[in-house]
């Protein structure tokens, strides 16, 4: 079976919640994986690392897979009609339709979480209400065709999840071998349940401005 995956890559992304997903998804024999933005020219992501779109917006074929990472560059994303409207219309016609941390908002904010079970980075879960979705506090929720990834590293498990679904779980443990995803984190503070209190604090304080840019534009205060 020949699938067709596409993640959107724009300025800001946070860059694990595009690669993770995308190096699962690259590895499926006989697929296709696109790198989607308005023009060709290289992005720099939140963190820095220059990624290099290959596909336009234009120039888009239909997917079967349709993944939205976060970033702090999904806050421009809200009120983005152009990529809001894209994401709309291949949604239509895609499979599954999923997103990774942050991600979560911008499939919320194009219409398509209204009704459903979602999860998003543990830092944003409290704005999933605000698009009509039930919070579900796990890595990967799925409801109905819509997949959500929590923050980050979750993108990697959802990607796995898939390829499961689509293909087999066979072969989504052969890429996980592949990959030697066989996760040991040397802390336990991974969660906000699991960490200390002055590392959630430390957290949250390098997070508050992306956090208060989010929750202007879709509540219109401070």
């Amino acid at each position: 079976m020949s699938l067709t995956f596409g993640l959107l890559c724009f300025p800001g992304v946070q860059q694990l919640d595009l690669t993770g997903p995308y190096e699962v998804f690259a590895s499926v024999p006989n697929s296709s994986t696109h790198l989607l933005w308005k023009d060709l020219q290289p992005i720099r992501s939140a963190t820095g690392l220059i990624l290099t779109p290959d596909t336009t917006l234009t120039d888009a074929p239909d997917f079967d897979v349709l993944c939205i990472p976060g970033g702090a560059g999904t806050n421009a994303l809200l009120t983005d009609t152009e990529i809001l409207s894209f994401i709309r219309n291949k949604a239509s016609k895609a499979r599954y339709v999923t997103s990774v941390c942050t991600g979560a908002l911008v499939l919320g904010q194009a219409g398509l979480l209204s009704g459903k079970r979602a999860t998003t980075h543990w830092n944003a879960l409290d704005f999933l209400p605000h698009f009509g979705a039930s919070i579900v506090k796990e890595r990967v929720v799925q409801d109905d065709n819509i997949i959500t990834a929590g923050g980050i590293t979750s993108g990697i498990d959802f990607a796995l999840t898939l390829v499961a679904e689509l293909l087999s779980q066979e072969e989504a443990e052969t890429i996980q071998l592949a990959l030697e995803y066989a996760p040991a984190p040397p802390f336990s503070a991974g969660l906000p349940s699991q960490a200390r209190p002055t590392i959630i604090d430390s957290a949250r304080q390098r997070m508050e401005a992306a956090r208060l840019e989010r929750h202007t534009i879709l509540h219109g205060d401070t």
